[in-house]
């Protein structure tokens, strides 16, 4: 059983750079004994849930890899299966550049980060996008947002290929005013 993600990632030139710096070794272990990490479990999805923002990167039809911040209220990224995440679009800064990038490629790369607690998990997956009239009513009720304003336009699909913790040595502390509270048993305040 091999480690997925670093089937995928760990292409020649990352073999080659890993061989120069001396963490081959390492990251053969890594690929050989640590996997498959390729279907999200509960402690995935528990972690996904909580998250209140994401980054995503895809990559432009011209070479050009594009990172985009998600945010809304934690669990707005759902896990519909070990294979599979979803979030509802609503209309934004109209530019569409990862709507665009994901018609011409579909490989994305997802990371959600735990500040407070200084974790992060990376994803590849294979990501659509399809229009909410185009989305079945049971799905499209699972990725809105209750108490939200705006509609509902697309419904970003993400088939998870392969996942991986990261360490957590150069994550900095930081904290929501929601974390800091509860950290330090303070009150929110209505302001």
């Amino acid at each position: 059983m091999t480690h997925k993600f670093a089937d995928l990632a760990f292409t020649e030139s990352e073999k080659a750079a890993q061989d120069r710096y001396g963490s081959r070794m390492h990251n053969d272990r890594l690929q050989a004994n640590f996997g498959p990490n390729d279907a999200l479990t509960n402690k995935e999805t528990d972690f996904i849930q909580r998250r209140d923002s994401f980054y995503m990167a895809t990559v432009s039809e011209t070479d050009w890899p594009y990172v985009q911040h998600r945010g809304g209220p934690p669990g707005f990224l759902k896990a519909l299966s070990p294979n599979q995440l979803a979030y509802a679009d609503f209309r934004g800064n109209t530019q569409m550049i990862t709507v665009g990038n994901v018609t011409k490629n579909d490989r994305c790369s997802i990371l959600l980060m735990d500040y407070a607690n200084r974790r992060r998990l990376k994803i590849l997956g294979h990501i659509r996008v399809e229009s909410s009239d185009a989305v079945d009513s049971a799905t499209l009720k699972t990725v809105e947002l209750p108490g939200y304003r705006a509609q509902v336009e697309r419904v970003f699909f993400i088939e998870v290929a392969a996942f991986d913790w990261n360490c957590p040595q150069h994550i900095t502390q930081r904290y929501t005013v929601s974390e800091f509270n509860e950290k330090f048993g303070l009150e929110e305040s209505g302001e």
